[in-house]
């Protein structure tokens, strides 16, 4: 695992953050059809994220988003950086969710063919579900199938898969960017 970001780093950008979000959050309702306001709110993922490695708030499930109002409430006075094994699990827990939003758009769009060894989509994921659970990164799988929403992630409504997916790419974006990658927040990988 590369090096992780020092606190210095990691309480800069959760305070250029918290500016970025409460500013959009402002021009909320008139604005809210615009990219960058819409991507901007979008942010207090990637922001309560890092609250959550400062060790400031709890980590929701990748079906519910952190609430604003609690975010920007949030003082990093003495804030101190969880165990960077305790991140590394995050962040792996960050990328499958990520992959099974991926994963989810590939095949809506049959644009991917499957490996060899694997039938179904349905069969790869209900796999990668029930290990991903044994090693503690997931939920108990439903149905073979991340649990989302009440139900399982393939059954989920195109508003919701589009919520789940903005959550997953926001908190990997942020735990990759914490754990050293990238050479800034805007250009962070986020392969899956």
């Amino acid at each position: 695992m590369p090096k992780l970001r020092s606190r210095r780093e990691v309480v800069a950008r959760c305070n250029a953050l918290t500016a970025a979000v409460r500013e959009a959050l402002a021009q909320l309702p008139a604005r809210a059809g615009e990219a960058d306001v819409v991507d901007a709110v979008w942010q207090a993922e990637g922001l309560g994220v890092l609250l959550w490695a400062l060790g400031r708030i709890g980590l929701p499930p990748y079906d519910l988003a952190f609430d604003h109002d609690r975010l920007l409430a949030v003082s990093l006075d003495g804030a101190t950086l969880r165990p960077e094994n305790e991140i590394e699990q995050a962040r792996q827990t960050a990328r499958l969710w990520h992959w099974r939003a991926r994963t989810s758009a590939l095949q809506r769009e049959d644009a991917i063919a499957l490996p060899e060894r694997w039938k179904s989509f349905d069969q790869l994921v209900a796999a990668t579900a029930m290990r991903a659970h044994e090693q503690g990164l997931l939920p108990r799988p439903l149905r073979g199938d991340f649990p989302a929403f009440g139900t399982v992630y393939r059954d989920l409504t195109d508003e919701q898969r589009s919520e789940a997916d903005s959550i997953a790419w926001e908190r990997h974006r942020a735990l990759n960017w914490l754990c050293g990658l990238g050479k800034s927040w805007d250009a962070v990988p986020t392969d899956t």
